[in-house]
């Protein structure tokens, strides 16, 4: 079972444009709406692929409840906990040539006994063995080691615990120990006050949060692929993509694709790489099947050229 935690969940609008032109009227192609969260998309993911999986996550105001519709329409199985925020709105505006904009709002703060209502739920699904994902952005108000009290809970519990965050949470939660983060090379440089410009840096910078108390380090590097670190070693993989349709979801698809591929080794990494390069391919926020998925081929290696500078931006 893996059961992932959305603190800070989203009803996410994608609209299409044939070029983004600021101030003046943009006349839009096509637009969908998608259940979002960082966490949500995992657990879509996950069911998508047939892969046992439940999504945990605070639901307040309309917007929340229009969110619980989408994804009971969608089948996934989740334990939505009513608090008192409203549920946030993201947009994002999309361009044929594969640029992205995001527009996504703060959110509302969680109250401290929300907070371990949903820790409550995750403890109530996961048992030792299992996956719990805690993963986005953390909820204004909320303190930034919110990731760090729920790591430590969960693991305590024996529930193998994969963090996906940003900022002050994200070496907070590094702290408490988990099995794996999976950050991006930006917040993996943020994190750590340097910035990742090559893959050199980006396997130093894995390294780095691995020595600081995190066990698995999955680095997402956009077009230039991933960073897996390990007790096993250190792995660089990729996956083409024929058409780059919308970036959104994909860091997600790659953690749902590592998961659910054992969540160590190099195996999982291209399996995790073929799920995120599916992605790259669907509009908006929607997530790949079997059927997107198939076929496809990751390439991994542990010879890493240092001197390769990282493609900007991902």
């Amino acid at each position: 079972m893996i059961v992932t935690l959305t603190l800070n969940p989203s009803l996410d609008r994608t609209v299409v444009v044939p070029a983004l032109t600021r101030g003046s009227v943009n006349r839009v192609s096509s637009a969908r709406l998608d259940p979002g969260g960082k966490g949500v998309n995992v657990a879509r993911a996950l069911l998508a692929n047939g892969v046992d999986a439940r999504a945990v996550l605070p639901v307040g105001g309309p917007v929340g409840h229009q969110l619980v519709e989408l994804l009971d329409g969608e089948g996934v199985t989740m334990t939505a906990v009513p608090v008192a925020a409203a549920t946030r709105s993201n947009l994002t505006l999309s361009e044929p040539d594969g640029t992205v904009t995001k527009i996504n709002e703060a959110g509302e703060p969680l109250a401290a006994h929300e907070i371990e209502q949903l820790a409550d739920a995750v403890t109530g699904l996961a048992g030792p063995g299992d996956w719990a994902v805690l993963s986005g952005s953390v909820p204004p108000g909320v303190d930034d080691d919110v990731y760090a009290h729920l790591t430590r809970r969960f693991t305590e519990a024996g529930i193998e615990v994969a963090v996906d965050t940003s900022g002050p949470a994200l070496m907070h939660a590094v702290d408490a120990g988990p099995a794996l983060v999976k950050p991006n090379h930006d917040e993996v440089g943020e994190a750590l006050g340097r910035q990742v410009r090559s893959l050199a840096d980006a396997v130093d910078a894995a390294e780095r949060v691995r020595k600081a108390g995190a066990r698995t380090v999955l680095v997402s590097l956009g077009r230039d692929g991933a960073i897996l670190a390990e007790d096993g070693g250190v792995w660089r993989g990729d996956c083409p993509i024929a058409e780059r349709r919308s970036t959104v979801g994909a860091g997600d698809c790659l953690l749902a694709g590592f998961l659910a591929a054992g969540g160590a080794g190099s195996e999982a990494l291209a399996t995790a790489l073929r799920w995120a390069a599916a992605a790259v391919e669907r509009p908006g926020s929607g997530v790949p099947g079997p059927e997107d998925i198939a076929g496809r081929r990751a390439y991994v290696t542990d010879q890493i050229d240092d001197d390769r500078a990282l493609t900007m931006p991902g």
